[in-house]
């Protein structure tokens, strides 16, 4: 029965991160890159505003706090493990399509945190909440769609956001330092206990210093590796954008086949590592203190740029590079891909390798952990929320010691069912997106309140 169920699960989920979501995620993306008139434009102004306080504004936790926190959840094993996988099986030319789909999915980030702090709600607590459940009821009138995202948006909590998360972590203490699965649960659970009991401010104020520290760390270890691997860059940069038109120009062994397949498998990694149009990202969003929906809807689209944009595009030019610098790799595993490619690297490689992951799956359970908090709130009320966090946090023990096989299934499964109902909130809300775009922004009136 178990293998049944895994069996029909898997399938359901192979046909909807296919070319439906593909398609449906991608066109959402352009749609809005050209509805909103590029937002990409004002990237940079949005990293301003990101580590700019705005205490005046009402919310609970600083833009950072909200935007850091959004990141902690987004950078997983994915940027890792993830663009390997797109390398293996669509070839070298996946990170260019990777890479274009954080450049225009950086329009629906921006359109989903607009939304969200558009149509936020203060709790009796005096707490903010919002996301795509509140845009779907305020908004457009759907309670019942609303409802729906909630209910996958707290399943896939326990599956993509904890018990894949702790497994990775323990399954790569117990392969590279021999720590038994149970020891290493004890331990996360802990440490995930430490932050998520003291709710968003806890969380954001962990990875307000957390995420900058792991990203930093992890992105100038590449840019060592880059820099062994110097003089392989530039032909690894060329080989990347040829093969993303022309797969059989890899050559050396590389994957071949269609641009369709190579395009496939690094629009499809890109869209699951940054998850702009999937709803996750702006329940937090939300949370943060801002003087109008434009100025946290700028600050949430720089995260789809950091971790696609920067850390997944350096992630698969370090590999390329590898590729090419040690022919004896072989790539026929994502996971082994990545593991080989850091082991080249004298002294660092390994550790490298290891803090990367560790660090990127913990923060995922952070952050992961406040939007099935919130998903749970919306459907029970707010009593249930300790409930939520007591068997979220045995779940990360559990994770790490069990096979999780149809765990991942599941929760690609509920990933993408997330992803429907706030789609359909983007698309019919965009007039509303454009209108407060058109009023904060391209009337360059930034600095006002809210009416």
């Amino acid at each position: 029965m178990t293998e049944q169920i895994g069996s029909i699960v898997q399938t359901c989920s192979d046909f909807l991160w296919g070319w439906p979501m593909v398609i449906v995620l991608l066109g959402t993306h352009l749609f809005l890159t050209f509805r909103l008139k590029f937002p990409q434009r004002k990237l940079l102004k949005g990293i301003k505003l990101s580590v700019t306080p705005d205490k005046s504004a009402s919310g609970d936790v600083s833009q950072f706090g909200a935007l850091a926190t959004a990141l902690a959840a987004t950078i997983g094993t994915g940027n890792i493990i993830g663009v390997a996988t797109a390398i293996t099986l669509g070839g070298p030319g996946a990170v260019f399509w990777c890479w274009l789909t954080g450049v225009f999915g950086i329009a629906t980030k921006y359109a989903e945190g607009l939304l969200a702090v558009k149509y936020r709600t203060q709790t009796p607590q005096g707490k903010m909440i919002g996301g795509p459940m509140f845009a779907l009821e305020k908004g457009l009138g759907m309670k019942w769609l609303a409802i729906l995202f909630c209910i996958f948006t707290v399943i896939a909590s326990f599956g993509i956001g904890n018990m894949v998360q702790s497994n990775a972590i323990s399954l790569l203490c117990y392969e590279s330092y021999g720590i038994p699965p149970i020891y290493s649960g004890i331990i996360i659970a802990l440490c995930a206990a430490l932050v998520v009991i003291c709710g968003v401010k806890g969380i954001a104020k962990v990875c307000t210093t957390f995420v900058p520290l792991m990203a930093l760390l992890y992105v100038g270890g590449c840019l060592y590796i880059l820099f062994v691997n110097g003089s392989y860059v530039w032909e690894a940069i060329k080989l990347i954008v040829v093969s993303a038109f022309s797969p059989e120009a890899a050559g050396g062994g590389f994957v071949g086949g269609s641009i369709i397949m190579t395009a496939r498998y690094g629009i499809a990694r890109g869209l699951f590592s940054n998850e702009s149009g999937m709803g996750s990202a702006p329940i937090v969003a939300a949370a943060a203190q801002t003087r109008n929906p434009v100025r946290q809807a700028l600050v949430s689209s720089t995260g789809t740029f950091w971790d696609t944009v920067v850390i997944c595009a350096i992630t698969g030019l370090v590999l390329v590079s590898s590729i090419l610098a040690y022919p004896d790799i072989t790539y026929n595993d994502g996971a082994a891909l990545t593991k080989v490619a850091f082991d080249k690297i004298p002294h660092i490689g390994t550790p490298l390798l290891t803090f990367g992951i560790i660090t990127f799956a913990f923060s995922t359970i952070l952050g992961w952990c406040y939007y099935g908090e919130k998903a749970m709130e919306y459907l029970g009320g707010q009593r249930w929320t300790l409930v939520y966090r007591g068997i979220y946090i045995f779940c990360v023990f559990i994770g790490a010691t069990i096979q999780l096989a149809v765990v991942w299934n599941l929760a690609d499964l509920t990933n993408a069912l997330m992803a429907i109902p706030n789609l359909i909130s983007l698309i019919c809300l965009s007039g509303v997106v454009a209108k407060e775009t058109q009023k904060y922004l391209w009337e360059d009136r930034l600095d006002e309140e809210t009416e």
